[in-house]
């Protein structure tokens, strides 16, 4: 198997990414036994809180397939993924992920997520981030319109 080179060649990019500035986060995705697209962490380099390694090879991985959809895919990443990342990993339905560093590694270097599990866990009313719902009749327009569409493409 190619596991050890696909995970080291995230850990390469990961260790890359910190010499141009960016965070200590690489990630590959591959499929059928080859590497389809790679990402790393730029966080800080584009002030874009999205832009982690994952997010950035789950979006060239979808580009070089032409789909949304990257069930067979596999995940090499140089760090467990954040909540953010792997709800994007489900969404994607990539089938495995293989990880270097733990949660726990990288909240030692101050990349702490537990809070957002945590928070995920709490009621809507005793979150710290208030959370309304607002003009619910007229935003179920759109999925009602969506509901009733003969020509969608489910995902």
């Amino acid at each position: 198997m190619y596991r050890d080179e696909f995970m080291r060649r995230a850990i390469r990019l990961s260790l890359e990414n910190v010499k141009k500035g960016g965070g200590p986060f690489g990630a590959v995705i591959v499929k059928d036994g080859k590497i389809i697209s790679s990402g790393t962490n730029k966080v800080t380099l584009k002030n874009d809180p999205t832009a982690h390694a994952e997010i950035d090879a789950i979006r060239r991985a979808s580009k070089n397939l032409n789909s949304f959809d990257l069930s067979g895919c596999e995940l090499y990443t140089s760090c467990e993924p954040c909540p953010m990342c792997l709800s994007a990993i489900y969404w994607a339905r990539i089938s495995r992920i293989y990880y270097g560093n733990t949660k726990k590694d990288a909240a030692k270097i101050g990349f702490i997520d537990d809070f957002i599990y945590k928070e995920i866990d709490k009621p809507l009313e005793k979150r710290k981030l208030k959370i309304t719902q607002h003009l619910r009749d007229e935003a179920l327009m759109s999925f009602e319109t969506w509901d009733l569409k003969k020509d969608k493409k489910e995902y």
